[in-house]
Protein backbone atom coordinates (compact mmCIF):
# COMPACT_ATOMS: atom_id res chain seq x y z
CA UNK A 1 0.00 0.00 0.00
CA UNK A 2 2.84 2.41 0.79
CA UNK A 3 4.38 1.91 -2.66
CA UNK A 4 1.01 2.63 -4.28
CA UNK A 5 0.61 5.79 -2.19
CA UNK A 6 4.07 6.93 -3.25
CA UNK A 7 3.19 6.30 -6.91
CA UNK A 8 0.04 8.39 -6.55
CA UNK A 9 1.96 11.14 -4.75
CA UNK A 10 4.73 11.27 -7.35
CA UNK A 11 2.26 11.26 -10.23
CA UNK A 12 0.18 13.94 -8.51
CA UNK A 13 3.20 16.17 -8.01
CA UNK A 14 4.20 15.86 -11.66
CA UNK A 15 0.62 16.36 -12.87
CA UNK A 16 0.02 19.40 -10.67
CA UNK A 17 3.26 21.02 -11.81
CA UNK A 18 2.32 20.32 -15.42
CA UNK A 19 -1.13 21.87 -14.87
CA UNK A 20 0.46 24.99 -13.41
CA UNK A 21 2.93 25.25 -16.28
CA UNK A 22 0.20 24.74 -18.88
CA UNK A 23 -2.01 27.36 -17.22
CA UNK A 24 0.81 29.91 -17.19
CA UNK A 25 1.75 29.15 -20.80
CA UNK A 26 -1.86 29.41 -21.99
CA UNK A 27 -2.43 32.66 -20.11
CA UNK A 28 0.75 34.17 -21.55
CA UNK A 29 0.05 32.91 -25.04
CA UNK A 30 -3.63 33.66 -25.34
CA UNK A 31 -4.67 35.80 -22.42
CA UNK A 32 -8.28 35.07 -21.64
CA UNK A 33 -9.73 38.18 -20.12
CA UNK A 34 -10.53 36.43 -16.86
CA UNK A 35 -11.94 33.30 -18.52
CA UNK A 36 -10.30 30.13 -17.07
CA UNK A 37 -8.93 28.97 -20.43
CA UNK A 38 -5.98 27.15 -18.84
CA UNK A 39 -8.18 25.03 -16.57
CA UNK A 40 -10.62 24.36 -19.39
CA UNK A 41 -7.79 23.27 -21.67
CA UNK A 42 -6.14 20.91 -19.17
CA UNK A 43 -9.49 19.42 -18.18
CA UNK A 44 -10.37 18.59 -21.78
CA UNK A 45 -6.86 17.36 -22.64
CA UNK A 46 -6.60 15.37 -19.42
CA UNK A 47 -10.01 13.79 -19.94
CA UNK A 48 -8.95 12.74 -23.44
CA UNK A 49 -5.71 11.29 -22.09
CA UNK A 50 -7.54 9.47 -19.30
CA UNK A 51 -9.86 7.88 -21.85
CA UNK A 52 -6.96 6.84 -24.04
CA UNK A 53 -4.88 5.51 -21.15
CA UNK A 54 -7.72 3.55 -19.54
CA UNK A 55 -8.18 1.59 -22.78
CA UNK A 56 -4.47 1.27 -23.58
CA UNK A 57 -3.43 0.15 -20.09
CA UNK A 58 -6.37 -2.25 -19.84
CA UNK A 59 -5.70 -3.89 -23.19
CA UNK A 60 -1.97 -4.18 -22.56
CA UNK A 61 -2.38 -5.58 -19.06
CA UNK A 62 -0.61 -2.57 -17.58
CA UNK A 63 -3.25 -1.62 -15.02
CA UNK A 64 -0.54 -1.62 -12.34
CA UNK A 65 0.36 1.81 -13.75
CA UNK A 66 -3.10 3.18 -12.90
CA UNK A 67 -2.15 4.63 -9.51
CA UNK A 68 0.75 6.61 -10.98
CA UNK A 69 -0.75 7.60 -14.35
CA UNK A 70 -4.49 7.81 -13.78
CA UNK A 71 -4.98 8.76 -10.15
CA UNK A 72 -1.70 10.60 -9.68
CA UNK A 73 -0.50 12.21 -12.90
CA UNK A 74 -3.83 12.86 -14.63
CA UNK A 75 -5.65 13.44 -11.34
CA UNK A 76 -3.08 16.09 -10.49
CA UNK A 77 -3.02 17.49 -14.03
CA UNK A 78 -6.76 17.96 -14.33
CA UNK A 79 -9.56 18.92 -12.08
CA UNK A 80 -12.05 16.93 -14.12
CA UNK A 81 -10.71 13.70 -15.63
CA UNK A 82 -11.68 11.33 -12.80
CA UNK A 83 -15.20 12.79 -12.79
CA UNK A 84 -15.37 12.31 -16.56
CA UNK A 85 -14.19 8.69 -16.31
CA UNK A 86 -16.69 7.82 -13.59
CA UNK A 87 -19.51 9.38 -15.62
CA UNK A 88 -18.53 7.51 -18.78
CA UNK A 89 -18.27 4.25 -16.82
CA UNK A 90 -21.85 4.70 -15.60
CA UNK A 91 -23.03 5.50 -19.15
CA UNK A 92 -21.26 2.46 -20.59
CA UNK A 93 -22.89 0.26 -17.95
CA UNK A 94 -26.24 1.55 -19.14
CA UNK A 95 -26.87 3.40 -15.89
CA UNK A 96 -27.96 6.60 -17.62
CA UNK A 97 -30.11 7.74 -14.72
CA UNK A 98 -27.25 7.27 -12.28
CA UNK A 99 -24.86 9.05 -14.66
CA UNK A 100 -27.22 12.02 -14.93
CA UNK A 101 -27.71 12.08 -11.18
CA UNK A 102 -23.95 11.88 -10.63
CA UNK A 103 -23.29 14.77 -13.03
CA UNK A 104 -26.06 16.91 -11.56
CA UNK A 105 -25.14 16.23 -7.96
CA UNK A 106 -21.42 16.66 -8.64
CA UNK A 107 -21.79 20.01 -10.38
CA UNK A 108 -24.57 21.46 -8.24
CA UNK A 109 -23.20 19.98 -5.02
CA UNK A 110 -19.70 21.25 -5.68
CA UNK A 111 -20.94 24.74 -6.57
CA UNK A 112 -23.13 24.84 -3.47
CA UNK A 113 -20.30 23.51 -1.31
CA UNK A 114 -17.79 26.08 -2.51
CA UNK A 115 -20.34 28.85 -1.98
CA UNK A 116 -21.05 27.53 1.53
CA UNK A 117 -17.34 27.33 2.30
CA UNK A 118 -16.79 30.89 1.10
CA UNK A 119 -19.75 32.16 3.13
CA UNK A 120 -18.71 30.25 6.24
CA UNK A 121 -15.15 31.53 6.14
CA UNK A 122 -16.22 35.08 5.36
CA UNK A 123 -18.51 35.04 8.40
CA UNK A 124 -15.73 33.66 10.60
CA UNK A 125 -13.21 36.22 9.39
CA UNK A 126 -15.60 39.20 9.37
Amino acid sequence: MLITMLQVALGGAIGSAARFAAGVAIARGFGAGGFPLGVLTVNILGSFLMGAFVVFLGQRGLTALNPFLMTGLLGGFTTFSAFSLETLTLVERGALGQAGLYVGLSVAGSLLAIAAGVCAMRSVLA
